[in-house]
């Protein structure tokens, strides 16, 4: 999974600068631990909401990465009929309520979804996770969240990709006082893990997906990362330079897919990298071969229909 996020990136990089991807993406290079660890500790009923980086959370979910491109390509076939596209990509069937372009706007979402689950309106002992970034923790929006996780000891896990930028503002000279102070402050259990590590990411997500699903309240995780490409594709074009190139090198040398390759017998790993390469060539075939959606549709979808009002509601 870390070696298909990083190479279903890699290739949308490319369909960026070649047009197919219209508007730009956020690339999820460096941070496929976070996505990774995290998700492999859920079970098939619990629900996550992502962020404007959101490749690696829904990939690592399980959706389909033709499927997935073929949104960020804004095609029909696509996860959302091309209407999503990169920053609001959905699944519902997985229990991916969407990544989202608000920054912390998937945090309430997620605490609905736990409600929901504890007032028998989903499976009862499923758990939602916010992924969020650093930029969200002075988002009034956020601290509502977990004001009110805690209060109704709701299954939901906060996940802070913190990778150290707001867009360009550090980290450092925007938030006082800690990520997992924040967390600290509602009376929820948070803990600081290596953003880079898969495996130590995934045994901190199982505590608190654990925890959670027990009933014990929500959780917090920060997971300190990195991304090694910028925070959106258009800085390629406006060659903004804000991060030291040692800073950058420092962090390769930490880089999740060779530390996570390293125990597996090279054989292995060719394989591996061969399967990937070829699920993501018929990826690019799939995407690139299906249609624009048809302009007389545009407005439709805009308003819902059929919605049930609950009982004892009048509509």
């Amino acid at each position: 999974m870390l070696r298909l996020i990083r190479g279903f990136e890699e290739l949308a990089l490319g369909l960026v600068t070649s047009g197919a991807i219209p508007g730009g993406i956020h690339p999820y290079i460096g941070q496929e631990a976070v996505a990774v660890g995290v998700c492999s500790a859920l079970g098939p009923a619990d629900r996550l909401t992502s962020t404007h980086r959101g490749h690696g959370h829904v990939l690592a979910r399980g959706a389909a990465p033709h499927r997935l491109l073929a949104e960020l390509a804004g095609r029909v076939d696509g996860l959302n009929g091309g209407r999503g596209g990169s920053m609001h990509a959905a699944d519902l069937s997985l229990g991916i309520l969407g990544a989202n372009g608000i920054v912390g706007a998937g945090a309430p979402i997620a605490v609905g979804a736990a409600w929901a689950s504890r007032h028998g309106e989903a499976d009862d002992d499923a758990v939602a996770v916010a992924f969020f970034g650093d930029g969200a923790l002075n988002q009034g929006v956020l601290l509502e969240s977990l004001n009110l996780a805690a209060m109704w000891r709701l299954p939901v896990v906060f996940v802070c990709e913190n990778n150290g930028y707001a867009t360009t503002l550090p980290a450092a000279t925007a938030v006082a006082g800690s990520a997992t102070g924040r967390a600290a402050a509602f009376g929820i259990p948070a803990e600081q893990v290596d953003g880079m590590d898969t495996e130590a990411v995934r045994a901190a997500a199982l505590r608190a997906v654990g925890r959670a699903r027990s009933g014990d309240g929500p959780g917090f995780l920060e997971c300190r990362t990195y991304r090694y490409e910028g925070h959106h594709t258009m800085e390629r074009r406006m060659k903004l330079r804000y991060r030291a190139p040692e800073e950058v090198a420092a962090w390769r040398e930490r880089d999740p897919l060779p530390r996570a390759a390293a125990p597996l017998d090279p054989a292995t790993v060719a394989e591996l990298d061969r399967s990937v390469a070829e699920q993501l060539a018929a990826a690019e075939k799939f995407a690139l071969a299906s249609a624009h959606p048809d302009p007389a549709g545009a407005l439709d979808h805009l308003y819902a229909d059929g919605l049930r009002p609950r009982a004892g509601v009048s509509a």
